[in-house]
């Protein structure tokens, strides 16, 4: 279920039991009915500004994901119109009941320089896109007449190292509230005490009043509801309001505590209501977990269990459907990566979205929440050092007063990468950000990610963190332990692997650059400063008590083409990108989420049901390949190979090892190449037929993997991931398009090209197919599969319920015909 629905749900519910309705805050989702374009009249802004013509749409929406790619829109981050100015209005009424009460809206995120204007009249500024805020309107509306609200969004050509979209992508809200009401993220709860049978939750909650007649004895109830809808505590506080503002603090007891935990993630809720005279002015709901985190050189520790970091960096883009939240797309995202065995979630180098952080506390996921990608110095030039001086401070505490209730949580990020490693005096910025920290949230650690580990030490930036992050640097985790004897430290980010899904380059050897604009997926190229995953898994085995890992990356995401392009400097320009190459290929899920081999590597090392994978296709007739390297990584004890049913030999994982090349940075003093335990390969001729692996545990057969070699694509199968989808506008189904022979063997090397017809309340919002060097669209009703798959994501109508047909045809190729279903 929605966010939106949640909280709309929630505070009906309350308004019933209080029997105040009309009295009490609502929250109502102000996403439907905006008008856009992209013009520079800043005429725009006034409220008799005709935009009769302006294109209608519903939030959130990013322009950029709607194309087209050009290699002049700058392909280091993705060769899509991420810059410009453009408009959003939208008119709507407040009925004139609520003319003495408090009026605001709330955005969870504007990219990127933004400026609002009710009513013709400017109330607000932001320039970071990706942070939140609140805007008190109340004495800019007309109650019971039309109102007019402008927003103008001018995000600039690199103004990040990535892509990062363009417009009101995230959710906006208002909110109507009586004159004294609980803060905007007014809440703040700890969990002092967290015991088998109890646990004490502490509730800080701070009172805000603008208007000077609300002095008096007021009261505020606090309950904690469990996820059964159960209170389980409650206590009522007496206070009185003299000021604009007042903090209660109150302590409940929950007995028998249900902890959060990554298996089962319970979470709780406050109730918090403010009473005047008996009656009830206003209501707070609030989400939180009881859960204890804690770090020592022994590892990390959730509820006194000791928990190894399995960890990916996400970025903010949602592949072919942008940055654009969607609450599905996202849960995808996260439930494709808990099953490759993530446990945690780096939010790679920015604040979340509202809802990815819903989506953890829910899931059971660990977050690390980063604030920057940049300080002072820039990156690129465009980026947020722009801004620090007047706004780093607003927007760090903001992130944290959002955000430090949620238990998935467990660290804040205060940089990635910052240049300012390399002053001399970059320790102070270190000091002021750890210390905001600190005081706006005493109870998690600070961290930043060092890419430059010795300039950082040195300079004196990681003394100031509680947990020190190194970037790429596995081989000094040791000798770093062992010199500073107080200091923790693990993998804030590894590997960066590169790859795409279905290429295999023979023979196998490591190289810069391929006149294919892919990278071959045996999982051993990576750019010089970087290295395959088994080298990390050596390290982290090496030191079993470190806290784990946060890789680069779990998926694909939009700009920074590795290998294919990329200068680091602060110059406009192609970057010397190899052109249409305009996504990276980092993720060990490609653009379209669909899982690369590398995925099954991690799976191999952080699940536990038995698996096993298979590398590489079985399609090599024709290519005067004579013997190729067959991989597989699983978990089970030993495998056996057999070709056409015959056996090329069982091995031991860990005793039979497979050689793989290592980057030059990565490992001081290491050899050319590394001898990897973490996957098994047997060097076989080719022959057509079928190709098998059979995984053992304690002797006995575990799991299996197969591949047959395929004829000529013959037909196209079409698999949803979801054939029931709520009307609601918002929900999407992921429909994966395949290419299979006569006999349904997958074609491993297909490129047809589909299209598709959609009839129903349904629409198509995004195709993709997970190749990081083409230029189709994301938004067409046809795409060209890449090693045979394609993505189609439909989108429901709102408030329209029934069947949608999807038809998928390509010529020489059986028409395809799936329902899925609208309710």
């Amino acid at each position: 279920m929605y966010r939106s629905s949640l909280l709309l749900i929630s505070i009906l519910f309350l308004y019933n039991s209080l029997s105040a309705q009309s009295s009490l805050r609502k929250r109502l989702s102000f996403n439907e009915g905006w008008l856009f374009n992209k013009t520079t009249d800043s005429a725009a802004s006034q409220i008799q500004y005709k935009d009769s013509d302006w294109r209608k749409l519903s939030l959130p929406h990013d322009w950029a994901i709607e194309g087209p790619f050009k290699p002049e829109y700058n392909p280091r981050t993705g060769g899509l119109p991420i810059f410009d100015k453009a408009w959003y209005r939208k008119h709507f009424k407040i009925d004139a009941s609520a003319k003495g009460k408090i009026v605001t809206l709330e955005f969870d995120g504007i990219m990127y320089n933004s400026s609002v204007y009710v009513n013709g009249q400017k109330v607000y500024e932001r320039p970071y896109g990706y942070s939140s805020f609140e805007i008190d309107i109340t004495s800019y509306i007309k109650y019971g007449g039309e109102n007019v609200i402008a927003v103008k969004v001018n995000p600039q050509e690199l103004s990040a190292r990535w892509y990062t979209g363009a417009g009101i992508y995230r959710n906006v809200w208002l909110e109507v509230k009586n004159a004294v009401h609980v803060k905007h993220w007014g809440n703040h709860i700890t969990t002092p005490v967290v015991a088998k049978d109890k646990a004490r939750v502490k509730v800080e909650t701070t009172i805000s009043s603008k208007q000077k007649n609300n002095a008096g004895n007021y009261q505020m109830k606090t309950s904690i509801i469990d996820a059964n809808g159960s209170e389980v505590a409650t206590t009522m506080s007496k206070f009185n309001f003299t000021a604009n503002e007042a903090k209660i603090i109150q302590e409940l007891e929950v007995k028998n505590p249900k902890l959060w935990d990554l298996k089962t993630p319970h979470l709780y809720k406050t109730i918090s209501t403010i009473y005047k005279n008996n009656s009830p002015v206003d209501v707070y709901v609030e989400n939180f977990g009881i859960r204890t985190i804690k770090y020592s050189r022994e590892g990390f520790f959730l509820n006194g269990k000791r928990v190894k970091l399995q960890g990916v960096c996400l970025h903010n883009d949602l592949g072919a459907l942008g940055a654009a939240v969607n609450y599905r797309g996202t849960e995808r995202q996260l439930q494709i990566m808990k099953e490759m065995g993530v446990n945690a979630i780096r939010t790679s180098h920015n604040p979340a979205s509202p809802e990815q952080l819903d989506l953890c506390d829910k899931m059971g996921l660990l977050v690390q929440e980063e604030a920057f990608d940049c300080w002072e110095m820039p990156k690129v030039e465009n980026d947020y050092s722009k801004y620090w001086a007047q706004w780093h401070e607003q927007d760090l505490r903001d992130m944290i007063r959002r955000d430090r209730n949620r238990p998935s949580i467990i660290m804040w990020s205060i940089g990635n990468e910052i240049r300012e490693q390399n002053k001399e005096d970059g320790y102070l910025i270190a000091r002021e950000l750890a210390k905001i920290c600190k005081e706006e949230d005493p109870n998690r650690p600070t961290t930043a990610g060092f890419n430059n580990f010795t300039a950082a030490i040195k300079n004196g930036l990681a003394a100031e963190i509680d947990l020190v992050g190194a970037n790429y640097k596995p081989a000094d985790y040791a000798s770093t332990m062992k010199e500073y004897k107080d200091w923790i430290v693990y993998g804030s980010e590894t590997a960066s692997c590169v790859s795409s899904r279905g290429v295999y380059h023979l023979p196998l050897e490591k190289y810069d650059k391929h006149p294919s604009l892919q990278v071959s997926s045996y999982d051993n190229q990576s750019p010089n400063w970087a290295y395959p995953p088994d080298v990390e898994f050596h390290f982290q085995d090496s030191l079993p008590n470190i806290m784990g890992e946060f890789v680069w990356t779990g998926f694909d995401y939009l700009g920074e083409p590795t290998p294919y392009g990329g200068k680091d400097n602060l110059t406009h320009g192609n970057w010397d990108v190899d052109w249409p190459s305009r996504s990276s290929y980092f993720g060990a899920v490609d653009l379209a989420g669909f899982p690369k081999d590398r995925f099954y590597l991690y799976q191999s090392r952080w699940t536990t049901e038995p698996m096993v994978h298979l590398l590489p296709h079985w399609n090599w007739e024709g290519s005067g390949i004579k013997e190729i390297p067959v991989y597989c990584y699983t978990n089970c004890d030993e495998a056996e190979l057999f070709v056409n049913g015959k056996s090329y030999g069982r091995k031991k994982m860990g005793v039979d090892k497979t050689r793989i090349p290592v980057s030059f940075f990565a490992w001081k003093n290491r050899p050319k190449y590394f001898d990897s335990p973490y996957r098994l390969n047997w060097n076989v001729p080719y022959e057509k037929g079928e190709i098998k692996v059979v995984a053992y545990k304690d002797g006995k057969q575990a799991a299996v993997k197969t591949i047959n070699t395929a004829k000529n694509p013959s037909q196209i199968k079409l698999v949803p991931d979801r054939k029931v989808i709520s009307a609601d506008g918002e929900d999407l189904s992921f429909i994966t398009v395949k290419i299979e022979d006569e006999n349904g063997n997958f074609c491993a090397l297909a490129d047809n090209k589909v299209d598709f017809k959609i009839s129903g309340p349904a629409t198509i919002a995004a195709v993709d197919n997970g190749n990081a060097a083409s230029t189709e669209p994301f938004q067409a009703n046809y795409r060209k599969v890449f090693n045979g798959l394609c993505l189609l994501v439909i989108k429901s109508k709102k408030g329209t319920g029934g069947e949608v047909k999807i038809e998928a045809s390509s010529p020489g190729l059986k028409t395809s015909l799936i329902t899925v279903v609208t309710k």
